[in-house]
């Protein structure tokens, strides 16, 4: 297969951030990244718009965290309380997954994550006390606890 090197112009999952030259297969630059606008071929002559890509990005990801912070002070003020319907003697029917996580944070708090943000390591299925870690940026990972509780009295 033919390769070929590319400058990125905008970031890519799995690929890099804008202003890295990247190795990738010639069918996917030629079809995808360059009508796009997303890459140019590599030359000599784009050193100019390497170096601002780099400026560019380095913004980028100053602002990026700076609303990661913002966005953890926030996270931390925030008590979260699942409330899920149980069977006999407290137990759960079903769990607590990420989606309710994302769902009651959105709805109750105003905070709007990712799917890929929340790092929850198996489905809540017991009541209690629980913590599920937040990825905001590589810099900014936080643990966020949840309560989750019966909505009917349980006998």
């Amino acid at each position: 297969m033919a390769h070929v090197n590319v400058l990125l112009l905008k970031q890519l999952k799995g690929h890099g951030d804008e202003g890295k030259v990247v190795r990738v297969k010639a069918g996917f630059a030629r079809n995808f990244l360059v009508p796009k606008g997303w890459a140019i071929p590599e030359f000599r002559a784009n050193k100019k718009q390497v170096e601002a890509l780099c400026k560019a990005r380095e913004m980028r990801e100053a602002k990026e965290l700076e609303e990661a912070k913002a966005l953890a002070e926030k996270l931390n003020v925030t008590s979260l309380t699942i409330a899920v319907k149980t069977g006999e003697g407290g137990k759960l029917f079903g769990s607590v997954s990420n989606t309710d996580l994302l769902k009651r944070l959105a709805d109750e708090e105003g905070i709007v994550l990712e799917k890929e943000c929340l790092r929850l390591p198996q489905p809540i299925k017991t009541l209690g006390h629980h913590a599920f870690q937040v990825r905001l940026h590589k810099d900014v990972v936080l643990d966020v606890p949840v309560e989750v509780v019966s909505e009917n009295p349980i006998e």
